[in-house]
Order: structure tokens, then sequence, then C-alpha cells
């Protein structure tokens, strides 16, 4: 764990991309006021040379993520511009509180890269409109200032909280049409050269991270760990779906599961080894990390928010990573459609002519390896968090609506089980195999 600093000794740094001195938590921007805001937008070309920021309306906290802390920013400015936000959202890569969540700063790396990438004309999709961006490697020392998405203000729907989609959705199908749509343009414009000449430089392509988490257990671990699913599915039968809570399909899982972790490295040079099925992506977008509008003509789009880790990523990494908190419906019965419209996004646009049984198959893998390194870790979690929960009548007990990651784990966790026995992880192990 990394040691934390205390905001008395760490102040300021200077950006790795901009050079500017930037503050290191509130109180130092704070004490650097609209001098460092002006400056710093003038840097980034988000105002005019002649234009400054004048005052600072409100600067109030932002509870919840992971990471630093975050604020919504109020500021006012000596001139109004075009398409110019006076609300904004202010984030810092340090939690100088709480050493968990500070040791998660590096998430901001690329982040502060990508927010300087997405104010390139054309960019392919909606981002929040990057005000200021720097990062200081050396001590994880960062700052991104956006646009701050109005939620529930027209044409702005509401936010969607995750796992949330049979409240908050009467039909979540149009809501992953649009948040797949963005995943492969975003995807197709890497790899059909639409960004930046030098975008493999700015975002290089890492294996290990942009691909299945390593499985880190033991032959026993894993034992171990699969003895507490199967006593969590004893002990809440309410909670996990019949169908994978069966001995038969509980003899398969640790099986399957074996066999995934003896072969993990034959698994991971599949996921990574067609560069076709590798580009840059959102990692983690999912419905709470997007905001939704409609059209004149009532057609659905979105936007992506919270971009911290992103980078290049297998192709299975980026379904599974906007898909895996979907509602039962989106598994059951519209996952081949998505896929199909991933892979004709992505061809249409000039991407390479993938096919969706490729996608599938890299889904389908990628699963199998990040579910045993990850996912059957969940129940624990869920219990951890809601010691409660094997009190529960269902899914949807209202137990869960303020327990986020007892609630986010059950949904992911169950799909991931009913997923793993209608697809068979075992068999597509074993054709990979033969391939190799």
């Amino acid at each position: 764990m990394t040691t934390t600093i205390e905001p008395d000794l760490l102040q300021t740094v200077r950006g790795d991309a901009t050079g500017m001195t930037i503050p290191a938590h509130v109180e130092a921007f704070r004490a650097m006021g609209t001098d460092f805001l002006t400056a710093a937008f003038r840097a980034f070309g988000a105002i005019g040379p002649d234009n400054s920021v004048t005052r600072i309306l409100a600067l109030e906290p932002c509870a919840g993520g992971s990471t630093g802390h975050k604020y919504y920013l109020t500021v006012a400015y000596a001139k109004a511009e075009p398409g110019l936000h006076t609300d904004l959202f202010l984030k810092f890569s340090r939690d100088f509180t709480d050493a968990r969540r500070d040791w998660q700063r590096t998430e901001m790396d690329s982040e502060a890269r990508f927010v300087a990438l997405s104010r390139l004309p054309g960019f392919p999709i909606r981002v929040p409109v990057g005000y200021f961006a720097d990062y200081e490697a050396s001590t994880g020392t960062g700052v991104v200032i956006t646009e701050r998405i109005p939620f529930g203000q027209p044409p702005i729907e509401p936010h969607r909280a995750k796992t949330m989609d049979h409240e908050t959705m009467a039909d979540p199908l149009p809501y992953y049409r649009a948040s797949v749509t963005a995943l492969a343009r975003l995807a197709v414009s890497h790899k059909a050269g639409a960004l930046v000449p030098d975008i493999d430089t700015r975002f290089p392509w890492d294996p290990v991270a942009g691909s299945a988490d390593p499985i880190p257990y033991s032959e026993a671990e894993l034992d171990a760990e699969l003895d507490r699913c199967f006593a969590f599915a004893k002990a809440a039968p309410q909670l996990i779906p019949e169908e994978v809570r069966t001995p038969e399909f509980q003899a398969q899982i640790r099986r399957d599961a074996h066999r995934i972790r003896a072969h993990e490295g034959i698994i991971q040079r599949y996921l990574t080894g067609n560069p076709d099925l590798i580009a840059l992506c959102h990692w983690n977008a999912h419905i709470d990390n997007m905001w939704f509008w409609r059209d004149e003509g009532d057609a659905l789009h979105c936007g992506l928010i919270d971009w911290g880790r992103v980078g290049q990523i297998s192709f299975g990494s980026a379904i599974w990573g906007g898909l895996s908190a979907a509602h039962d419906a989106i598994w059951d019965r519209h996952l081949p459609e998505l896929l199909a419209l991933f892979v004709a996004e992505y061809r249409s646009h000039g991407g390479p002519a993938i096919t969706v049984e490729q996608l599938e198959e890299h889904l389908t893998l990628h699963m199998a390896a990040m579910g045993v390194a990850r996912v059957l870790a969940f129940p624990e979690i869920i219990q951890f968090r809601l010691p409660e929960c094997i009190t529960a009548t269902g899914l949807h007990d209202p137990m869960f609506r303020n327990v986020d990651a007892a609630r986010n784990c059950l949904q992911v966790y169950r799909s991931f089980l009913k997923y793993w026995r209608q697809r068979d992880f075992g068999a597509h192990l074993d054709r990979l195999l033969e391939q190799a």
C-alpha cells in the first residue's frame, strides 16, 4: 500500500504535459484561484487568449467514485464565448485522507491524455468537454476539469444508476444499443487512423492492463473460493437462479474453473494476440458512466463519462465492461443483437472485417478468465457489504437499494453464472486448445 502524503507536504506539482504548476488538492486549488483557471483554460484552448475566469462562484464536494476527491465547480468569465460552460466538474487524482483511494491515483494518467485527445475536431463520440487536464507521473498527482453534465435537465435524461435498469428504464435495449454504438465508433476511429498519427504512442498497448486480470489463486485457494460460492448459493438460494445452483452445474463450474486456471496462458495469448480485436476504448462503460438524450427525431444518443484507466483494451474487456451490469433481458435475449451491432459499426466505419462469431468467442473467453480471476469472489463481497442479504426476498429486495457494492456484485455474478451455463466455458476452452 502506498504511504499517504499529508497535504502540507505536497501542494502543487508541475504537469508532465503542459509544464504548468497544478494543484494537488482542493485547498491548493483555492489558493491558486482564478489565475490558475485562466492560465489552464487558455493553455488547453478552452477559452481564447483575451478571455479569463473572473470568479469562482461555487465549489461543492461531489460524493462517490473510487479515486480522488471530486467537486462541482461554477465559474464566471470576462466574456461569453460560444459553447463555453460555467458549470464544471473538477477531479483530483489524489485522496490524501484515504490511503486505499489514493492508491488508485494512477488511473488519471491516461485519463488526462484522453481529455486532451477528446478536444480534437471531429472526435467520434460525445464526452464531457475538456477544459484542462494534466498529470505528474512521479507522484501520481493530477487534475481534470470538464463540462458538468446536467443530468435531469432536458433534453438530458436523469442519471441511471448501475444495476437498476428494472426501475429506471421501461425498455433497456435502446440504451445499450446507444452505448455499444459509441464503444464501436471510438474503437474504429483508432483502428481506421481517424484520431492522431501517434495514437499508439499516446496510448500504448499493454497486454496485462488491457485484458483479463491474472488469476491469483493456487489450486487449493481456488477450491476454497468455489466452496464459498456454493455455500452462498445454499444459504441464499433465492438470490441465485435455479439453473446455476444445481449440483451438476456446480460440478461443471469446478472442473471448468480449474481447467481455465491451468490454461490461463493460452487463453491470454488468444485474447491479446489479434490486433483487430484490440483498440482504444472505455473499459467501464456501465450505464452509470453515461448520459442520454433524444434528438428531434426521438433517436436516443449517449455520451460517456469517467475515463480513468482509458487505453487500448481487448474487445472482450470492452463488451464485458459495458454490459456486465446490464438488465437480465440484455444477457438473456439481446446479447447476439448487440454483438452484431458492434461488429457492423466497427466494419462499416473502416475497421477490420471481424465477425460476430469472433467477437462472441473473444467475450466468452475473456469472461472465463476474468470470472475465475475476479467474479468468483463476489459472494464474499456481497456478504461482507450486506451480511443480512441471506434473508433478502430476492435480487430486487429493498435492502440492496442503498448498498451499491452488494447490489452490483449480485447482478453481475448472476449474469456471469448464467452465461457460463449457456455458452459452456469448458467447450470454448476445448476448441481453443484444439486450435492451439
